[in-house]
Parts: C-alpha cells; sequence; structure tokens
C-alpha cells in the first residue's frame, strides 16, 4: 500500500488530499482538508499557517510521497507567487522529511483521472469521488484537487520510498539521498 500526500497550493486556500493505493491501483480517502489564510493577513502569517498545515499532515498520517501540483504560467502575478510559496513550503517539509516528491501538472493529473488532460474541475472532482467511492464531490475544488494530484502520483507509477532506484529518482530526490547517506555515515 502506497499513502500519497497530494497538495494543490494555494496562499489563500491550499488543498490537503490524502490516498492509500493498493497494487492493483483501488484507492481509498485517508483524509482530505484544505488549508486557509484570510488576504489581509501578512504575508509572513499565512504563509507559517500554510506551513504548519501541511507539517500536521505530514507528521499526523505518515505518507511514503508527496505530491504537489506542478506551477504553470498564470496571466495573474500575485497568484502565481502565492502558489510558488505554498509549493516551496510543501517541498522543504517533504524534503525535511526524506520524503520522495512529485511535480505533476494540471494536464497529467486530468489525463491520470479523467483520461483527458482538458477536463473540466466538475469532471476531475466527479472522477475523484468515484474513484474513491465517495457519494459528494469534496469541497471546495481545491480539496478535489489535491485527491486527484495524490491519485495521479500514485497511478503513474510512484515508487514506494523504500524501493526506488537511483535512476527512476528526480535530481533533487538524488541530492536528498546522498545527503542523507552522508549524515548517515
Amino acid at each position: 500500500m502506497l499513502r500519497v500526500l497530494g497538495i494543490d497550493p494555494g496562499l489563500t486556500r491550499c488543498g490537503v488530499g490524502i490516498v492509500d493505493v493498493a497494487p492493483d491501483r483501488s484507492a481509498t480517502l485517508v483524509h482530505v482538508s484544505v488549508i486557509r489564510t484570510a488576504p489581509e493577513e501578512p504575508v509572513e502569517v499565512r504563509l507559517l499557517a500554510v506551513a504548519r498545515g501541511i507539517a500536521t499532515a505530514l507528521d499526523a498520517f505518515q505518507p511514503n510521497a508527496l505530491a504537489v501540483e506542478r506551477m504553470f504560467a498564470q496571466h495573474n502575478l500575485r497568484t502565481v507567487i502565492g502558489t510558488a510559496q505554498a509549493s516551496g513550503l510543501a517541498l522543504a517539509a517533504a524534503a525535511e522529511r526524506g520524503l520522495p516528491v512529485g511535480l505533476h501538472t494540471p494536464s497529467e493529473v486530468k489525463a491520470a483521472i479523467t483520461g483527458y488532460g482538458n477536463a473540466q474541475k466538475a469532471q476531475v472532482g466527479a472522477m475523484v469521488a468515484r474513484v474513491l467511492g465517495l457519494t459528494k464531490v469534496p469541497k471546495p475544488a481545491d480539496a478535489a484537487d489535491a485527491l486527484a494530484i495524490a491519485i495521479c502520483h500514485a497511478w503513474r507509477g510512484a515508487p514506494a520510498a523504500a524501493a526506488v532506484a537511483t535512476e527512476d529518482l528526480t535530481p533533487a530526490q538524488r541530492a536528498w539521498r546522498r545527503a542523507e547517506a552522508t549524515t548517515r555515515s
């Protein structure tokens, strides 16, 4: 069983979804939430709240891997900056715990969940509910998106934390493994 924590990064709403995925690709909901911060708060206070929310989920549910939606170009610079900051917090929290990380574009996630890379949010939410055997689509969309990211990561062949061949790692994961090996010796 592979437990994946998916993050739909955002500064106002950061989706957190955790699923267990069996070798037969069946998925089970473990946890879903949205970390919310108020736009009128100072950015450092908001970032601290997001960081603490991610850390709490990581420590409480002990996932084998973390998956984050990869940044893509947006027209709203303020949204891009907040999303990038939240992504960085998730990546740092994973690195701190030695977790393998996967970054997935929105179209990769949509294709993995619905079979169509240009699917609408409603289609993604409906398929997440169906895959997880839920009676309702998780709300808000950030929650469903976080679960979709976690499922996508597992279905795209995410290796179990202990059974990863070095050539299957990203450059960042290889660097972390080298640093960990040096620390142990």
